[in-house]
C-alpha cells in the first residue's frame, strides 16, 4: 500500500462511525447556539460545585472543630468515672452527650470502656456482660496509639459504634484515659447540606439552562437572519445571465458584532451586484454584436462563394494559379460560412431560444455519425456499442447529431492516427448516457477545466486550415444544457471520455 492509500485508509478509519471516538464527536456541540448553551451550562456546574464543594467542606470542619472542643473541655470525665465502677460506683453520664465514648487503658490493654446512650441507667461497661463494649485488637491497638494528651483524632470502631473523634489523657492511678464523640450527627448534618444543594443546584441548573436557552435564541436571532440572507444569496445562479441582489441584512447596527457583519454583508452585496450587472451588460452586447455579425456575415460569404464557384466554372482557360486560388477562395468561404453558423447558433441559444421537439433515434443518430467518421478517418480504428433495443428521446434530432459528430470529430482532431475511438449509448438511473472514449494522449491539465469554453484550442500552434474553430464543444454544451442534460470530460493519458447524459 502506497502513502497516499494508507493516509487515505486512516481518514477513512476515523470517520466511520462505529469508531468511540467518532461517536463521542457527534456528542460534541456544532452549533453556536448549543455551544453557547453547553458552555453556559457547564461553568453554572463547576460553580455550584465548587460552592457545594466549599459549603460542605466548611460546615465538616466546623462542626469537627466543635467536636474537638467538647473533647478537650471534657477533660476525659467520663472517662475518668470508669476507673470506679469496680468499687460500685457508676459511671458519670451526667451532662455527658449520648454516644460518648469512654475507655480506660492500663499497660496498653482496655480495662474498661462505656458508652453513653441517652439513658444514665443504660451503660455499656465492662460490668455488664450484655452491654459491653468489645474491641477488636486491632481497634485496641489504635486506641492504645493514640498520642497521650495530644490533639484529637479520627478512629473507625466498627460497625456497631461506627466513626469516632478521639482523644487521650493521662489518668490519675497511671492510666491513659480516652473520651469520644461520634462523627455520624456530624456527618449527618454533612450529608443533609450535599442533599440539600444538590436538589437546589439541579433546579437551579435546570432553570438557568432553560432561560439561558430562551436568552441565547433570542441574541443570535439576528445572526440566524445573515445566515438566512447568506443562504438564499449563495443558492442564487450566479454563473451567468441577469441576477438581482435584492436581499440585504436589517442588523446593521454598527454598535453590535452582528451589525458590523451584517453591514460588511451588505456593502460586499453592493459591490457583487454591481459587477454581475456590468458583466451582463457586457456579455447582453457581445451577444449581440456576435449575432448581429453572424447574421451580417451570411450575405458576404455566400456572395464570395458564388463568385468563386462561377469562377471555376468559366469555359474558358483558367491558368493553373488562379485555379488553385479560387479553390482556397471557395474553401475558405466554406469554413467561414461553417463559423458564422456555429456563431449563429451559438447566439440563438444564449437568447433562449426552443429547439425543436420530437422523438429522436439516437441509436440511428450514432451509427450516422460513426459511419461519418469513419468515411473522414479511416486511419482511426472506431467502436460502437449499443444496446439491444433502440434509445428514443425527446429532442431537436439535428441538434443531437451534431452534438454526436462533434465529439466524434474532436477525437478524430486531436489524437493521432491509430487511435481507437469508441461510441458508447445505453441507459442509466433513468437517463440516456452518451459516451466517446478515445486512448489518445489525453487534455493537458491546464486546458482540462476550459475545453467547453468557446475559442479554446487544445494545439494553439495548429493551423487554421485543419478547421478547427474552438466551438464544437462549445456548441455541445449548449444543445446539451438546452435539452435539460449535462456534459462532462475525464482525461489522463491513454484515456479522454466524454460523457452526455439527457434525460
Amino acid at each position: 500500500m502506497s502513502g497516499a492509500q494508507a493516509r487515505d485508509a486512516k481518514r477513512q478509519k476515523s470517520r466511520d462511525p462505529k469508531r468511540p471516538g467518532s461517536r463521542v464527536a457527534r456528542l460534541v456541540p456544532r452549533t453556536l447556539r448549543a455551544r453557547l448553551i453547553a458552555g453556559l451550562l457547564v461553568l453554572l456546574v463547576v460553580t455550584c460545585a465548587a460552592v457545594g464543594l466549599a459549603t460542605t467542606a466548611a460546615l465538616r470542619h466546623f462542626l469537627v472543630d466543635r467536636l474537638d472542643q467538647q473533647l478537650t473541655e471534657s477533660g476525659g470525665r467520663y472517662a475518668a468515672s470508669l476507673e470506679h465502677t469496680a468499687q460500685g460506683a457508676g459511671p458519670d453520664t451526667r451532662a455527658q452527650t449520648p454516644g460518648t465514648l469512654g475507655v480506660r487503658l492500663l499497660g496498653g490493654r482496655v480495662t474498661a470502656a462505656g458508652v453513653v446512650d441517652g439513658d444514665a441507667d443504660d451503660v455499656d461497661s465492662p460490668g455488664d456482660e450484655d452491654d459491653r463494649v468489645a474491641f477488636t485488637p486491632d481497634q485496641q491497638h489504635a486506641l492504645a496509639a493514640l498520642p497521650v494528651d495530644g490533639p484529637a483524632r479520627t478512629l473507625d470502631l466498627g460497625r456497631a459504634l461506627g466513626r469516632y473523634r478521639v482523644r487521650a489523657v493521662t489518668g490519675r492511678d497511671g492510666d491513659v484515659l480516652v473520651s469520644g464523640l461520634p462523627l455520624r450527627p456530624a456527618e449527618d448534618t454533612v450529608e443533609r447540606l450535599a442533599t440539600l444543594e444538590l436538589t437546589v443546584f439541579a433546579i437551579s441548573v435546570a432553570a438557568a439552562g432553560a432561560a439561558g436557552a430562551a436568552w441565547v435564541g433570542v441574541s443570535l436571532r439576528p445572526l440566524r437572519r445573515v445566515v438566512g440572507m447568506a443562504e438564499r444569496v449563495s443558492a442564487l445562479p450566479l454563473a451567468s445571465g441577469e441576477v438581482m441582489l435584492a436581499e440585504r441584512v436589517p442588523d446593521d447596527d454598527p454598535r453590535t458584532e452582528v451589525g458590523r457583519v451584517g453591514a460588511a454583508l451588505n456593502r460586499m452585496l453592493g459591490h457583487v451586484g454591481g459587477a454581475l450587472a456590468r458583466r451582463h451588460a457586457v456579455e447582453e452586447r457581445l451577444r449581440g454584436f456576435a449575432a448581429d455579425a453572424s447574421h451580417e456575415l451570411r450575405t458576404p460569404v455566400a456572395a464570395v462563394r458564388g463568385h468563386a464557384e462561377l469562377a471555376l466554372r468559366h469555359p474558358g482557360p483558367v491558368p493553373p494559379e488562379v485555379r488553385r486560388s479560387l479553390e482556397r477562395i471557395d474553401a475558405e468561404a466554406l469554413r467561414m460560412g461553417a463559423i458564422v453558423e456555429d456563431l449563429l447558433l451559438l447566439a440563438r441559444l444564449d437568447a433562449g431560444r426552443p429547439l425543436a421537439e420530437e422523438e429522436v433515434d439516437l441509436t440511428r443518430t450514432a451509427l450516422d455519425a460513426v459511419a461519418d467518421a469513419r468515411a473522414a478517418g479511416p486511419e482511426h480504428r472506431w467502436r460502437l456499442v449499443l444496446p439491444e433495443e433502440p434509445v428514443l428521446v425527446r429532442g431537436d434530432g439535428h441538434r443531437l447529431s451534431q452534438v454526436v459528430a462533434n465529439l466524434l470529430a474532436n477525437a478524430r482532431s486531436h489524437t493521432p492516427p491509430g487511435t481507437e475511438v469508441e461510441l458508447r449509448l445505453e441507459r442509466a438511473d433513468g437517463q440516456v448516457e452518451l459516451s466517446v472514449t478515445d486512448d489518445g494522449p489525453g487534455i493537458a491539465p491546464e486546458l482540462a477545466d476550459r475545453v467547453f469554453e468557446r475559442f479554446v484550442r487544445g494545439d494553439r500552434a495548429r493551423s487554421r486550415a485543419t478547421g478547427s474553430t474552438g466551438l464544437g464543444l462549445a456548441i455541445v454544451r449548449a444543445v446539451v444544457g438546452a435539452h435539460g442534460g449535462t456534459v462532462t470530460v475525464a482525461s489522463r493519458p491513454g484515456r479522454t471520455e466524454f460523457t452526455v447524459r439527457l434525460p
